[in-house]
């Protein structure tokens, strides 16, 4: 669920455990379904194993992206 901005960075909560990378594929998948693009579109390009992560997003405009994550 999309909790709105922190800094300048968009803050999301998972509900899946960050074991195996659970919550990373749960991430993607939620950020997929929330842009309405397949998951392949979507990749963690940096910070696999912390809190703070960079994500790519292919196919969308970095506006088009902030319109359909908005809160």
């Amino acid at each position: 669920m999309v909790q709105g901005m922190h800094g300048d960075a968009l803050k999301v909560r998972i509900q899946a455990p960050p074991v195996d990378d659970k919550a990373n594929l749960a991430l993607i998948e939620f950020l997929a379904g929330a842009l309405e693009l397949p998951r392949h579109n979507i990749a963690l390009a940096s910070g696999a194993r912390g809190r703070c992560k960079t994500i790519m997003v292919r196919g969308l405009a970095p506006g088009s992206i902030a319109d359909r994550l908005a809160p």
